[in-house]
């Protein structure tokens, strides 16, 4: 008479083929996962971090504004996002000319 000690040999033991399929596709989704995650780590860090030189068509587009770190792109002046909004046909000419004039005014554009 044979005992069983729990080593998993004979028939009906052990995981078969289905078995070690299943477990290599597992592990490849984990590995695809872990791909995915690096790359989207790699991306977002090198976007933040991303400097414009001066004089750069993209330098007058976008950053975080006057008086930033020094290399980084200032944001586009109150000037140029109107003259933006008037050339995307936004605003016309007149409240383009009259929303200048404000701009430009002693006050500027909180001043009564």
């Amino acid at each position: 008479m044979r005992h069983w000690h729990g080593h998993g040999y004979g028939p009906g033991h052990g995981i078969g083929g289905w078995g070690i399929a299943v477990m290599a596709i597992g592990s490849l989704l984990v590995l695809a996962l872990l791909v995915l995650l690096a790359v989207a780590l790699i991306r977002y860090l090198s976007r933040s971090r991303q400097r414009v030189p001066p004089g750069s068509a993209a330098a007058g587009a976008a950053g975080p504004g006057p008086g930033g770190p020094p290399g980084w792109a200032p944001g586009p002046t109150p000037e140029q996002v109107l003259a933006e909004r008037f050339a995307r046909g936004e605003i016309d000419a007149e409240e383009y000319r009259h929303r200048l004039e404000t701009l430009r005014s002693a006050d500027g554009p909180g001043g009564g």
